[in-house]
């Protein structure tokens, strides 16, 4: 009996002991710089989006954050890079949706976002936009769902590659709006809206600010928003399901992952935080200038909803056939 009592009181004392840590820990997060890992190259949109977040985040916690480009295999190498470090809460990683969602469902990679990460906020969303050339004599999504069912197999859309956003967006256009249209995939998104805007191409799912780019010059027309609602950016576009296309949401977007395991006072604290930066009105705008909206979230939202694109893009994948390249 003694040495029962002994040993539960060992184990309450190390109970005691080990919660008494994590909470000196979290009350002392961060005592030291933190590693923002992002999974594309410098100077792109991840990286500038990392650098608006990080650089509030310092101001907050009065320690540095540090960007750490972890660039290749279409985002795959910073999302393993990430899933393998430390779950102290000094690493975090901008992941968003094509490493995310769209590589696992196409390649063999060795990270599950599921298994592998914790979701803490998602922090941006995108549009894509359809745009046609400007000298196309189609005024409308409806009288362009009109031409394609009129001339099956014979109208074309662009994608900067095989499984991007706006390929998939391409392909639930093609099974919601009940048209056959033509793939061409390019490699990298330039080419692709040079010979959309050139004639060669008749639409393109395009990312959000290229499109308004070449809009507001005059040189691409826009037809409509992919998103569920109408992006604050071009008020004036409607969206997909505005234009009888029911059921059309495809929007690109950005947030932040813990590697496993990290304690969850240390995720809420984060989360608190990077809230509280999304929110602020000169992030807001520069997060603007890129074409992105601020979309703020708690950690189980933004599990929930990348569980919700998972499934999506993965019965789109197989009901389309898509494989990679």
């Amino acid at each position: 009996m003694l040495i029962s009592s002994r040993l539960a009181n060992a184990v309450i004392g190390a109970m005691l002991m080990a919660v008494a840590t994590a909470h000196a820990q979290t009350q002392d997060y961060p005592n030291k710089f933190v590693k923002f890992v992002v999974t594309y190259p410098l100077g792109g949109s991840s990286d500038v989006m990392a650098r608006i977040v990080g650089q509030k985040l310092t101001e907050y916690w009065g320690h540095q954050v540090v960007i750490e480009p972890k660039p290749g295999g279409d985002g795959a190498i910073g999302m393993e890079f990430a899933a393998r470090q430390a779950p102290d809460g000094y690493t975090f990683l901008l992941g968003n949706f094509g490493p995310v969602v769209a590589k696992p469902l196409l390649s063999k990679v060795t990270y599950d976002w599921q298994k592998d990460f914790v979701p803490v906020s998602q922090i941006t969303q995108s549009a894509n936009i359809l745009v046609i050339p400007v000298t196309s004599p189609i005024k409308s999504t409806r009288e362009l769902i009109a031409a394609a069912v009129a001339q099956p197999g014979v109208l074309t859309y662009a994608t900067s590659g095989v499984g991007g956003m706006q390929h998939l967006a391409g392909e639930m256009f093609k099974r919601l709006a009940g048209v056959n249209i033509i793939t061409v995939n390019y490699k990298g998104n330039a080419q692709a809206i040079t010979d959309v805007m050139g004639g060669q191409v008749n639409m393109m799912f395009s990312d959000a600010l290229p499109a308004m780019m070449n809009m507001k010059s005059g040189k691409l027309r826009a037809l409509a928003v992919t998103s569920e609602k109408r992006w604050p950016f071009t008020p004036e576009l409607p969206t997909l399901a505005e234009e009888g296309v029911t059921g059309f949401s495809a929007a690109n977007w950005w947030g932040i992952l813990f590697p496993r395991g990290v304690p969850q006072p240390i995720v809420d604290k984060v989360n608190a935080a990077v809230v509280k930066a999304l929110t602020t009105p000169e992030v807001k705008t520069r997060l603007g200038d890129l074409g992105v909206e601020a979309r703020p979230s708690t950690a189980e939202q933004f599990g929930e909803f990348m569980a919700k694109e998972s499934a999506k893009y993965a019965k789109l994948i197989k009901e389309a056939n898509i494989k990679a390249e």
